[in-house]
């Protein structure tokens, strides 16, 4: 699938469900994430955070989301049902539209992502131990337009 036939859109409140479904599977998929809030409780995040972040859905039926917070410049998660389509470099391509400069953190143990941001230009600024009650270290990368 190329990214050109990838469908994305600004979420609507009914995506949310789809949305928290995506992220939940995710969840559930990675032995190495603890689970630190239960399903309904990160459906509601998803929802709390619709009035003020930009979150881009793709595919029809949702099958892709990322959550973009534009005051902070932080993209505060990508989540994608299958990996190596393309579809989380769209999403990534929308929210560098128009961009100077974006931050994120992953966790420490998802190399798989950290290699996805690396092609996607981000770079390491620092790993940390999160807030409780998150428990897996994280990594912070940054993107700047012009590096």
């Amino acid at each position: 699938m190329t990214t050109e036939a990838i469908s994305i859109r600004r979420a609507e409140i009914g995506d949310v469900p789809a949305c928290a479904t995506v992220a939940n599977w995710w969840i559930d998929d990675t032995d190495w994430l603890p689970r630190d809030y239960p399903p309904e409780t990160i459906e509601g995040m998803i929802r709390d955070a619709l009035p003020t972040r930009e979150i881009w859905v793709a595919g029809d039926p949702v099958e892709a989301y990322l959550s973009y917070d534009p005051e902070k410049k932080r993209v505060g998660a990508l989540f994608c049902r299958h990996g190596g389509r393309g579809v989380g470099k769209a999403l990534m391509d929308r929210v560098k539209e128009g961009q100077d400069y974006l931050w994120l953190t992953t966790h420490e143990p998802n190399l798989r992502a950290q290699k996805f941001y690396i092609r996607e230009g981000f770079t390491e600024v620092e790993r940390f131990i999160p807030e409780p009650p998150e428990t897996v270290r994280e990594v912070k990368m940054e993107w700047r337009a012009n590096d």
